[in-house]
């Protein structure tokens, strides 16, 4: 849109514009931090500043927000309040609950392009090279909308994307699996650990397949296990360890099939599975309760 172009945002209209984006920038915002608790935060200070903002000052009310969200997502990335609470190591995000029916327009871009693999990889890049590269292969905008959002050159917003895709691109999940073959997948998995069954579990397995332990707290970096018959192992052990009062049920987790484990009707544990050429590569269990706070109880879980 050229720069004269400017759309007037009329007062009775700042809380519709706004709902109307929430979905994009609420997505925007949790594939920046991985929290689900942060993005809803960030989303708070941007309606506050675009319910304040000048009427001239919007070009686009979705790229004006667009803006606003991602600023505020690198601004926090690189607080040195977060800085100083993040222990250096590889961190697990939130995991969200997605099902399709919870958004029929698509516009809730949780679904297999920020999965658990996908965010962990992004861990890699700088807050504003991560911007970049969900800005640009996650939600489409072009070189020049990005440049704007984030007051980078094009030019500049070409390198940091082509530089982010050296760090992750190549090793982003092959999305080779229908949704169907991931569950059934799963669903053999679990049978193989909950009976003990070492050589099934095995053949699900990458011979390179690890395994992530976020166990919150108690160990801040979370244990990674590497090595089908290591990895194999440690999940035989924590499935004899399961109290006998849990409760699973499934769900669909950052747009993949997964499971919640509950005990006395909350969730204690998510676990994620990551599905390449029919094998798995990856296994993501979350037992950090703080991030399971906003995971439904198991009288509200579908």
């Amino acid at each position: 849109m050229d720069s004269n172009q400017v759309q007037s945002v009329p007062d009775g209209t700042r809380v519709p514009a706004f709902n109307q984006h929430r979905r994009l920038l609420f997505s925007i915002a949790y594939g920046m931090l991985g929290s689900v608790t942060d993005a809803e935060d960030i989303l708070q200070e941007a309606y506050i500043r675009w319910q304040l903002a000048a009427g001239d000052e919007i070009i686009s009310p979705k790229a004006y927000l667009v803006t606003i969200v991602s600023r505020l997502c690198i601004n926090h990335l690189q607080s040195t309040r977060v800085k100083r609470e993040l222990p250096v190591g590889l961190h697990l995000p939130e995991p969200l609950v997605t099902e399709p029916e919870d958004d029929p327009l698509g516009e809730l871009r949780v679904d297999e392009s920020l999965s658990m693999a996908v965010l962990l990889l992004l861990e890699r890049l700088t807050p504003v090279e991560r911007a970049v590269f969900l800005l640009r292969e996650v939600f489409g905008f072009s070189y020049a909308e990005i440049a704007k959002s984030l007051g980078q050159s094009e030019a500049n917003c070409r390198q940091l994307f082509s530089r982010a895709r050296r760090h992750v691109g190549d090793m982003r999940r092959q999305f080779d699996a229908s949704l169907q073959a991931h569950q059934e997948l799963l669903e053999r998995f679990i049978d193989a650990a909950r009976n003990g069954n070492v050589e099934r579990l095995l053949s699900l397995l990458a011979s390179d397949a690890v395994l992530y332990i976020d166990r919150g707290a108690a160990a801040p970096v979370p244990d990674a296990v590497r090595g089908a018959t290591d990895v194999a192992g440690r999940l035989l052990d924590g499935t004899r360890a399961l109290p006998k009062n849990v409760v699973i049920r499934k769900a669909t987790i950052n747009g993949e099939p997964g499971l919640i484990s509950y005990v006395e009707g909350r969730p204690c544990s998510v676990l994620v599975v990551d599905v390449r050429r029919d094998r798995i590569q990856g296994v993501y269990i979350i037992n950090d309760r703080d991030k399971l706070s906003h995971l439904p109880t198991i009288e509200d879980a579908p």
